[in-house]
């Protein structure tokens, strides 16, 4: 196995899951960051449920956020406020978050 200590990707990987797992409880997330550096962590976990290009009605958008916290209005407008969605003439799509090629 590779040494990967001192590696930025791995560290970052780490405080990845080290916020995921203070914020979610499997798929449930149990608590919303304040605005900053975790709150975006959280955020960019949820926005990779969207497809990058696909529009989405409210309601599909709702569906997905469901899973995680019933509080989906407020996941929404955090979505849109950190970039990683927009929305228009009632649709969403992702407009940001990294994406696995």
């Amino acid at each position: 196995m590779p040494d990967v200590s001192g590696d930025p990707h791995t560290d970052h990987d780490r405080e990845t899951a080290k916020v995921l797992r203070a914020y979610f409880d499997g798929p449930r997330l149990t608590a919303m960051p304040r605005p900053g550096r975790k709150r975006q962590v959280v955020l960019e976990h949820l926005v990779v449920q969207f497809e990058p290009g696909v529009h989405y009605s409210e309601a599909s958008v709702n569906m997905v956020l469901q899973a995680a916290h019933p509080d989906v209005a407020a996941l929404r407008r955090y979505l849109v406020d950190a970039g990683l969605m927009d929305r228009a003439h009632g649709e969403y799509w992702r407009s940001g978050g990294w994406v696995d090629v």
